[in-house]
């Protein structure tokens, strides 16, 4: 038996490719194993972009839905059957639920689990007042507490920096490395203080636009290139006394940075293709010698697991890591569609909604 809830609530409503309306809603009713949060803060990302423009999967024509993936939140309800929550706890919650017993989902991996549901992707989301916390969310533990230090900005950013995290795991980041990382968006920027954190001893940017070279040498950067006008291998060769870059994560969904990378990285070098490319044209040609003759390591991740969000909310809550400088933006729910166009001004990093 689900549990109604009196009134309504303000949010953002996908109805079609480019048609995203602020309306009142009612507010979710919760069944005995789920938890109702009132949204704190829910930032946009490139897959809610894909999604306004109608070019996500999940959302097929016809969907109404609202989106938000990347939130953090206040528990105003708690079905009658869950132990181990409180009222007005802070949380943030890991989007993904897997089916739970599959082979990826039993590894930890529901993150490629085929028959994922997502809050945001495949039921409602985050771009409203309050969220339903489904009942195989609780479950799988996709609610972590976030500390009241935490600025409820930084904390919504837990779900992409755990996507970041989830990329430097499969090239194994390690104190010593020099690392490039290709595009200086919001991930870019992640993937610089994270490398950092971790103990590269140099991290190269290659970014076309200037205002985020400019951001990504402020933001931790050691070397900032602009590969349309300079010559990046003859930078990376000069920087790395001509072994090339250890690690080098294409964090951007460019063909070409993808084509170079094996000429770009050194000997026993590590490679992540992080960025996807467009669905219309996947394919890129690379020389498969360098892979075989430089023994290199080239590795694909895709989006994080409940464990990788665990991880990046511990060490969000632990202020070893700051992600605040990211926060370029923030609006009141009842502008999401001025967010949406700021968040595609690509001289922005991250852009936020408090509802």
């Amino acid at each position: 038996m689900r549990e109604g809830r009196e009134g309504t609530m303000l949010a953002a409503v996908y109805y079609g490719p480019n048609d995203l309306r602020v309306e009142e809603v009612a507010i979710p009713d919760i069944g005995p194993e789920e938890i109702l949060l009132k949204v704190l803060n829910a930032s946009i990302c490139g897959t809610d972009i894909r999604i306004f423009h109608g070019h996500h999967r999940k959302y097929p024509p016809g969907t109404k839905r609202i989106p938000g993936h990347e939130m953090v939140g206040e528990i105003t309800h708690i079905g009658r059957n869950i132990k181990g929550y409180e009222l007005g706890q802070r949380v943030f919650m890991a989007p993904n639920m897997g089916c739970g017993h599959c082979r990826h989902c039993i590894s930890g991996n529901n993150n490629i689990c085929a028959n994922y549901d997502a809050i945001g992707v495949t039921i409602d989301g985050a771009f409203a007042e309050y969220v339903r916390v489904p009942a195989a969310a609780v479950l799988q533990g996709n609610l972590m507490s976030v500390g009241e230090e935490v600025d409820l900005a930084v904390a919504a950013l837990i779900e992409p920096f755990a996507c970041v995290l989830r990329g430097q795991d499969a090239v194994n980041v390690r104190a010593g490395d020099i690392v490039l990382v290709v595009g200086a968006g919001p991930i870019g920027i992640m993937h610089v203080k994270l490398a950092n954190l971790r103990g590269a001893i140099k991290v190269i940017v290659s970014e076309p636009i200037a205002e985020r070279r400019h951001q990504a040498r402020q933001l931790g950067a050691d070397i900032v290139v602009d590969p349309i006008n300079e010559d990046l291998m003859t930078i990376i060769l000069a920087e790395t006394g001509g072994k090339g870059a250890d690690v080098i994560i294409t964090a951007a969904p460019a063909h070409k940075a993808q084509e170079s990378a094996v000429s770009l990285a050194a000997t026993g070098g590590r490679i992540n293709f992080f960025g996807g490319l467009a669905k219309d044209k996947p394919t890129i040609q690379i020389d498969s010698n360098l892979i075989h003759y430089k023994e290199l390591i080239v590795t694909g991740t895709t989006a994080c697991s409940t464990h990788d969000c665990l991880r990046a909310a511990e060490l969000v809550n632990s202020n070893r890591l700051d992600l605040s400088s990211l926060i370029s933006r923030r609006f009141p729910l009842s502008e999401a569609p001025a967010a949406f166009a700021a968040a595609e001004d690509r001289k922005t990093l991250k852009v936020v909604m408090e509802p």
